[in-house]
């Protein structure tokens, strides 16, 4: 019997050191942390391939609305995304919801709801946008530095929302434990 609960503590204790991947995003405001969710592996995958391609690290957060979302990435063109290298299928999953912090990809005017996967937004209404839910993919949420995204989305800018001052990116991926993960939501 000891042997069993021996194995238990060592099995928990290994898994409990494991690391997982969480999205950092580095701006002049200071550092937002993005745990990336399990349950929309092609979304999460994608994101970690492109911030250690570094792809991001020339980019800004180009649309910026109060209430609503900061999105980061590649702009959106008038011809709109059609190179299937940048587009992903949707993952909607019903316990994702689009509340604050929540991080999601997606385009507008799309009926197969595919998303950019060279775009990403964190909503930044506190109420959540419920409306968003089962058209766009959440991917990740913030634990560390909404009050950023909060200063992010106040800035002055222009008429296509885009800040007057460029807000530029840095994304990389970190590794924390998942006790780590836990007390960075805890603090949110």
């Amino acid at each position: 019997m000891n042997f069993i609960l021996i194995f238990q503590l060592l099995v928990s204790s290994f898994y409990a050191r494991e690391k997982l991947p969480v999205g950092q995003i580095i701006t002049p405001q200071g550092e937002i942390l993005i745990s990336l969710d399990p349950r929309t592996p092609q979304h999460r995958d994608s994101f970690i391939e492109l911030a250690n391609a570094g792809y991001w690290d020339s980019l800004t957060f180009n649309r910026v609305i109060p209430n609503f979302v900061a999105q980061g990435g590649c702009p959106d063109t008038p011809a709109g995304f059609t190179d299937p290298e940048y587009l992903l299928e949707p993952e909607f999953n019903t316990e994702l919801k689009h509340v604050y912090g929540a991080v999601g990809a997606g385009r507008d005017d799309n009926p197969g709801k595919l998303s950019a996967r060279c775009q990403f937004y964190i909503v930044q209404n506190p109420q959540g946008i419920p409306r968003l839910d089962g058209d766009y993919t959440i991917f990740g949420h913030v634990i560390k530095g909404m009050e950023l995204v909060d200063q992010i989305v106040a800035v002055k800018r222009d008429a296509r929302d885009e800040p007057e001052t460029p807000i530029t990116l840095d994304i990389n991926i970190i590794y924390l434990s998942a006790e780590e993960i836990a007390a960075l939501k805890g603090a949110q």
